[in-house]
């Protein structure tokens, strides 16, 4: 534990002292009349193209975007607070924040979400299945973040079997900080600053340190649990000529939590999950091409203590990625490109039998075409081809066909996917079973039907019919003596829907839902996975006359009726009715902020046996400058 502490004070160290030495160099920047290559002011800030597209179809890519300002505006500390938003995810924390948490995309598997940085896979090969925390994911220092629901193959290669969530850092030119909790043990700083030296580098510097602590993580447990969570992310661009950009990143994370490991084991039982990302790269802009080349390294160092014994996960990865993308004519664009990934991790645990070490490494390689028939109808394709280590060539596609009329846009896409084994999964053992080098990956096939109408200029309707079929599962044999690949098949499917109205005085309402049907090999309902979920949320800018204008964000989300494990069996648990809200005003160049999560005060466990915080507000001061 006082080791724990000498490690928070000393990155609330390092912190200050950077908030310090930039606040010597300060100076603010604007984002008006910028353009890609401005070496001596403001760039504009192009946020990300999806991988393995090119011009005339990267606008075909269905994606959910959340932006640095709506991020702020909605309010949101962790990738979780986001997530729970987007029709067709499922999402689960073991406690509050900074716990283990997990979602659920269009009823896929947990594991089946990849998860990348910058277009980048992130994934940690010291975890038994391959599935990524999103309890350890806040996102004060992430400028954009991305989501694909779906197979994914073609895109993002092996592991995007049900979707990928993308985390995009870059330069922002908004310096400035913020504060914001509602005690002691309950708050967070940001920090924020740019500066562009005389020989015209862009060197960004983010911060964030959280804490909190409120009630047990485990239902009905008597021991307050908390988190602390810090960090950084250093940003450094320079335009070597008007076509090239150099580019890199840093980022770092480290969250340290307490947790229960049951209701008899609350006490001194602690978890340190750090993750590091290094990347580097050049960007190249003509006028009919777009190249870009970029080197990747990151590591996972996550440490559990149970009352003194210690269990220790550890990986790394190394990935080299470059493509480029064409735009031909006025009729076709095309892009291709590879991907080489090296991962290798380790991991032995203490309080039970379980352990793996190994060394995995995949090539890819992709292209795409798009074909514009006319400016109401295109035809794309993408492809892609990993070699695998062990599962050797494994193939993805995916073709659109958009159609566009007046008022009206209809899109069909087949897409599939694939999860390639995990580290464990390939070369694990514990004390009743062991890896299988002779399993295939898991695959996955989605069929869409996309179709949006503009009823009118300020009301928008649109509707995704999905229907997802999943192969080659990968479960633990009946004996528990190894894994396999398992029959028959499962199938998931359904409708999301949303509809916005543009609403007289600054005024925006969204009304979105999702019906499923998410069932199991033998036909019973998924666990987690409710089959009916909406929402509402609702903008509006409200105008006083002796104070201005103040900013509201309201959210609104039903979960439905679940099965869940309740600690002795799968039960149904009912459903739920989350409100959050978010006030901000602007005075004197300063932003006040008030959030109020979970409004109506819901006890809830989410996943069961697993307690939730109830309602909690936040004020929040921020400045730019």
């Amino acid at each position: 534990m006082y080791a724990k502490l000498d490690w928070s004070r000393k990155m609330l160290k390092i912190l200050l002292f950077i908030i310090f030495f930039l606040n010597l160099i300060n100076k603010g920047y604007s984002l008006e009349n910028c353009k890609w290559n401005n070496a001596e002011g403001t760039p504009c800030l192009t946020i990300s193209k999806t991988s393995n597209t090119s011009a005339y179809n990267n606008d075909s890519v269905i994606k959910k975007v959340f932006n640095k300002q709506q991020i702020e505006e909605i309010g949101a500390n962790d990738t979780l607070d986001l997530l729970k938003l987007i029709p067709g995810l499922d999402y689960y924390q073991s406690g509050q924040k900074g716990q283990t948490g997990a979602i659920f995309m269009r009823g896929s598997e947990s594991n089946h979400t990849l998860v990348l940085l910058n277009g980048i896979p992130i994934n940690d090969q010291s975890t038994t299945n391959g599935i990524h925390d999103f309890g350890q994911d806040f996102v004060q220092t992430i400028q954009q973040i991305e989501v694909y629901k779906g197979s994914n193959g073609s895109h993002f290669g092996p592991d995007a079997i049900g979707g990928a969530v993308n985390f995009i850092t870059d330069v922002d030119y908004n310096n400035g900080y913020s504060i914001s909790g509602f005690n002691l043990n309950n708050n967070s700083i940001n920090y924020n600053q740019t500066k562009i030296t005389d020989n015209e580098w862009h060197l960004n510097f983010k911060g964030t340190a959280n804490q909190m602590k409120t009630d047990s993580a485990i239902a009905k447990g008597s021991e307050k649990d908390g988190t602390q969570n810090y960090q950084i992310n250093l940003n450094a661009n320079k335009w070597l000529n008007n076509d090239l950009k150099f580019k890199s990143t840093f980022y770092g994370r480290d969250t340290q939590s307490d947790y229960d490991k049951n209701a008899s084991t609350e006490e001194n039982v602690t978890s340190d999950n750090k993750m590091y990302a290094l990347q580097g790269g050049f960007e190249r802009v003509n006028k009919n091409s777009f190249d870009n080349i970029i080197l990747h390294y990151h590591n996972y160092d996550r440490k559990y203590d149970e009352q003194g014994t210690v269990n220790k996960y550890y990986s790394e990865s190394i990935t080299a990625k470059g493509e480029r993308d064409v735009t031909l004519n006025n009729k076709i664009s095309f892009g291709y490109g590879a991907e080489y990934k090296y991962d290798w991790g380790n991991y032995k645990t203490l309080t039970f039998t379980s352990q793996t070490k190994g060394h995995l490494k995949n090539l890819g390689i992709f292209a795409n075409s798009a074909y514009k028939f006319n400016e109401n109808q295109l035809l794309s394709l993408h492809l892609r081809n990993d070699d695998h280590k062990e599962t050797g060539g494994n193939q993805t596609y995916k073709i659109n066909f958009t159609q566009a009329f007046k008022n009206f846009k209809l899109g069909i896409t087949r897409s599939t996917g694939l999860k390639n084994p995990s580290l464990y999964e390939l070369y694990g053992s514990s004390s009743s079973h062991a890896g299988s080098t002779g399993i295939n990956p898991e695959r996955s096939v989605t069929n869409e039907l996309y179709g949006e109408y503009s009823i009118s200029e300020n009301i928008k309707f649109n509707s995704t019919f999905y229907r997802t079929n999943m192969t080659d599962r990968i479960k633990i044999k009946s004996d528990w003596s190894g894994y396999e690949n398992k029959v028959p098949d499962t199938t998931q499917e359904g409708i999301e829907s949303e509809i916005t109205l543009l609403l007289v005085e600054d005024q925006k309402l969204s009304i979105n839902s999702h019906f499923a049907k998410n069932r199991t090999d033998t036909g019973g309902p998924n666990s987690r996975r409710p089959d009916l979920s909406y929402g509402i949320d609702y903008i509006k800018k409200i105008n006083f006359k002796s104070y201005g204008p103040i900013n509201l964000n309201l959210n609104y989300r039903y979960i439905g009726d679940h099965i869940d494990w309740t600690g002795s069996k799968n039960s149904f648990v009912k459903s739920v009715d989350l409100v959050d809200l978010s006030i901000n005003k602007q005075i004197f160049g300063n932003t006040y902020s008030l959030s109020l999560t979970n409004l109506l005060n819901e006890r809830y466990e989410k996943p069961a046996t697993y307690s939730q915080d109830g309602r909690q507000f936040r004020i929040g001061f921020s400045r730019l400058y």
